[in-house]
């Protein structure tokens, strides 16, 4: 396994110590021939993100995964990629943050709806955007923001939807809302509506299916999609709402969504690099009383406290090395 994810392209090769006598240009002739007869062999030599390379099926394929924001660069050769855009997801106050959309060229492992096809790429640099997962807030919902929106090629993952004002927001996923208040929608291709708030919180949405599916308050589940391995992972679950009045912990959905706080648990946020919505705060103690934004302050009956941001998204780009 190679790991290369510096911003310069250059500093991958620049430690490289070979015939002091060729040149040392990028991508140098000193260093072309290595790459195109060992680990960057095949139709393409490019940089960026973190490069790993597995087999499936007969096939080698390598991976460049961006957990944050940077470049592709092709240094030669073109190729059709496969690429797979996660979106952060949203951050709330009370209902649980809606999942970051999901967009990509292959159809999900367990179905979600993709965009159209490969993307075609030459010599050159394209630039890859993560969006980050929203901030959350106290119980009053201030201070809380949708997650970021992740690019490339052209195309755009939304970020989730959160909880703010007590109402659930739209998004790639849509944010759960406050009990008795709407929630937001998803985006169509990307994600599901948020849950709106009956006796709890409403539930985020996920990549999957919507906020409170699996139960009232529950976030939405996510879907699996190709990965960086032969083995699918899983991405955008929505948050679990944050508990009003009954005790009772909603839970997130599949694949990165954050539970919802209860009167002994604390909110969690949305697991990194899945586009996962966060889980909302426990509501039965009222607003809570000096609390710091994004750590919070326990309110007088139940734990107000826990971090509740939506989860950074991913961008993942994969070609052919071998058949």
């Amino acid at each position: 396994m190679f790991r290369q994810d510096r911003t310069n392209p250059s500093t991958a090769v620049s430690n490289w110590r070979g015939r002091h006598d060729t040149p040392k240009a990028w991508p140098s002739t000193a260093v072309s021939s290595w790459l195109n007869g060992g680990l960057f062999g095949g139709a393409l030599t490019a940089f960026g993100g973190i490069i790993t390379q597995y087999e499936d099926g007969g096939t080698t394929y390598r991976v460049h995964t961006f957990r944050g924001s940077g470049k592709f660069y092709v240094a030669s050769g073109a190729a059709d990629v496969d690429w797979l855009l996660v979106a952060g997801g949203g951050g709330t106050g009370v209902g649980g943050g809606g999942a970051g959309g999901v967009l990509g060229s292959l159809a999900g492992a367990s179905g979600a709806t993709v965009a159209s096809g490969a993307y075609s790429v030459s010599a050159g640099t394209y630039t890859i955007v993560v969006g980050a997962g929203g901030t959350g807030g106290d119980n009053a919902d201030s201070g809380v923001t949708d997650g970021d929106d992740s690019t490339a090629f052209g195309y755009t993952a939304i970020g989730g939807g959160r909880n703010a004002g007590g109402v659930g927001k739209v998004g790639g996923s849509g944010g759960g809302g406050y009990p008795g208040s709407l929630p937001g929608g998803g985006t169509s291709g990307q994600g599901y509506d948020g849950e709106a708030g009956g006796s709890t919180g409403g539930g985020g949405g996920g990549n999957a299916e919507a906020g409170g599916t699996d139960g009232a308050g529950q976030g939405g589940d996510g879907a699996l999609h190709w990965g960086i391995t032969a083995t699918a992972a899983g991405y955008a679950g929505g948050g679990g709402a944050g508990d009003y009045n009954t005790g009772v912990r909603k839970v997130g959905g599949l694949y990165g969504g954050g539970d919802g706080g209860n009167n002994a648990d604390d909110a969690q946020q949305g697991t990194p690099n899945t586009g996962g919505g966060a889980g909302g705060r426990d509501t039965s103690g009222g607003l809570p009383s000096g609390g710091v934004p994004n750590t919070g302050g326990g309110g007088s009956y139940g734990k107000s406290s826990g971090t509740n941001d939506g989860a950074t998204g991913i961008v993942i780009i994969r070609y052919e090395v071998a058949a």
